[in-house]
């Protein structure tokens, strides 16, 4: 299984991209399929221009603070995070600027995306209770390849908001997808960057 694993991972950092080709391929995408293109699929138009919008603003306002920086500093040894997202992913539009910010702030850390739909087997390798929950963070030692952690795919105040809410009325309501995008936006990406600094054992 860890051979699997191993394959699956390798397959996918051969096709990975960085964020900035994320970011340009969704702005690509949006701008064919407003402009007509019969050959795109519109399906998610609207939550992909929701988060184009979302990941503008984070690209713009968000900063790391002198202290984290410092601490994103200490990691000495070369690691890559892997993740896997889709870009109709509100959570993921949320949460993907903030971890570029923090891989930014290392000379150790290569941040390194894929698409959930074209790495199915890998995914299925890294359920949220049975689901294909998207974003997933994979944090790999460069050195040997081994999986040192993952996170995802919620920073650990939005899922227990979420656990909450699928508990006490056994689904996710539309509503309740806006609420949680509010939190998002009133916590500035902070519990992402304190959920890290945990796994990374710097806080």
């Amino acid at each position: 299984m860890e051979v699997i694993v191993d394959n699956l991972i390798e397959k996918a950092l051969e096709s990975a991209v960085s964020y900035k080709e994320y970011r340009a391929d969704l702005d690509s995408l949006v701008e064919s399929v407003k402009s007509g293109n019969p050959d795109q699929n519109d399906e998610y138009l609207e939550y992909r221009l929701l988060n184009q919008q979302r990941m503008k603003r984070l690209d713009k306002s968000f900063k790391l603070s002198e202290s984290v920086l410092a601490k994103l500093k200490e990691v000495e040894s070369p690691v890559i995070w892997l993740v896997l997202i889709e870009n109709w992913c509100g959570d993921g539009a949320q949460s993907l600027p903030v971890l570029n910010r923090m891989a930014e702030a290392s000379p150790n850390i290569s941040l390194k995306i894929v698409l959930r739909d074209q790495h199915l087997p890998l995914m299925d390798q890294f359920l949220t209770d049975g689901g294909r929950s998207i974003p997933k963070l994979i944090m790999l030692d460069e050195i040997t390849g081994n999986i040192q952690d993952t996170w995802g795919p919620r920073p650990t105040k939005a899922t227990a908001m979420f656990n909450a809410q699928k508990l006490k009325f056994g689904k996710i309501t539309p509503e309740f997808r806006t609420e949680l995008q509010r939190w998002y936006t009133k916590d500035k990406g902070l519990n992402v960057v304190s959920d890290i600094l945990k796994i990374l054992a710097l806080e």
